[in-house]
């Protein structure tokens, strides 16, 4: 059995595979085997540092796999379930893992593995932007800026799954036709247009009742001008840095706008929730609604070659890796 560990915050090449010994699972937990581990671009936030964790630490927040023991009191799952789960304690990044019950759903037949191992912090978190941060109703118009990574193509084809207008945005002319392809009506490369201009021009000067930022520092200041009076800013994310601090009084103020900085630990916070949530992302995927296709496959042992392509934005899909 192996695992992904850091003993120090840093750039990919701190990031160590490690040899490891797990115990029995205890009460509310399982021995969970990894099919497939999402790779996404919070577990370099973990990694560097931006969002501190006490050290040494495992990096992962999703996986997907087979149970192989239950603990003495679990009756909800059983030995060979096919199982997914995201969210805190970290560890996916592994061979095997120890994990509580209270965060894992079960896969239907109709959904891979592999497409399972990517699908769940995105997925969920596309859930709750749409349903839970800002419930979004057919016919309205939303911006969605990095429509092209991993949340973006998920949430996107979700959202014009159920009657909402995307606007999103990219930063290369490559991924145009992508967002295209995930269900934006309108796409704006925004290293080569004014989005706030675009944004007003296509609502015809009313401006959007919400954008879903997860770029953060570089976006906030002209996504806050693309909203309409008591519009919604939600920052998910902080993809090319973190925030300043908000001059209140200049930049919400005026429309009277609305900020929240979400994140799945909120909104998902019991197995219920989760449950709901995953429930929902699998009608939609399993129903065709939201096309899911893995973009690269990595090994275990190729983790420093992943974050490197993260952070070098040389992923532009839903990425595994396979232990």
């Amino acid at each position: 059995m192996k695992a992904i560990k850091i003993q120090k915050t840093g750039g990919p090449e701190i990031i160590e595979l490690q040899d490891i010994t797990l115990e029995k699972p205890k009460n509310d937990e399982v021995l969970i085997e990894h099919t497939a581990i999402g790779l996404n671009y919070i577990d370099t936030y973990h990694r560097s540092g931006l969002y501190p964790l006490k050290l040494p630490t495992a990096l992962g927040m999703e996986a997907s796999g087979i149970i192989k023991e239950v603990g003495p009191n679990v009756s909800n799952f059983s030995v060979g379930d096919k199982i997914a789960y995201a969210g805190i304690p970290l560890g996916g990044y592994s061979t095997h893992r120890i994990y509580p019950t209270k965060n894992i759903v079960k896969v239907p037949e109709n959904i891979d593995l592999n497409i399972a191992g990517t699908l769940m912090t995105k997925g969920l978190t596309a859930f709750y932007l749409l349903y839970k941060t800002y419930p979004v109703k057919e016919g309205e118009t939303i911006l969605f800026h990095a429509a092209a990574g991993g949340v973006g193509q998920i949430l996107c084809q979700w959202a014009n799954s159920i009657g909402v207008k995307v606007i999103g945005t990219v930063g290369s002319d490559e991924k145009i036709d992508l967002a295209k392809k995930y269900g934006c009506k309108e796409v704006i490369n925004y290293s080569k247009e004014d989005f706030t201009e675009r944004v007003l021009e296509i609502t015809n000067g009313e401006g959007v009742p919400v954008v879903y930022d997860g770029v953060g520092k570089a976006t906030f200041e002209k996504s806050c001008q693309c909203l309409k009076i008591r519009g919604t800013m939600i920052s998910f994310g902080n993809a090319s840095g973190a925030l300043d601090p908000i001059d209140v009084p200049k930049i919400l103020q005026p429309k009277g706008l609305y900020f929240v900085r979400p994140s799945m630990q909120q909104y998902l916070r019991t197995n219920e929730e989760i449950n709901e949530a995953a429930s929902a992302l699998f009608e939609k995927v399993g129903s065709g609604k939201i096309k899911i296709e893995i973009f690269k496959k990595y090994k275990l042992e190729e983790v420093q070659t992943a974050h490197s392509d993260l952070e070098s934005r040389k992923i532009i899909g839903p990425a595994v890796i396979i232990p």
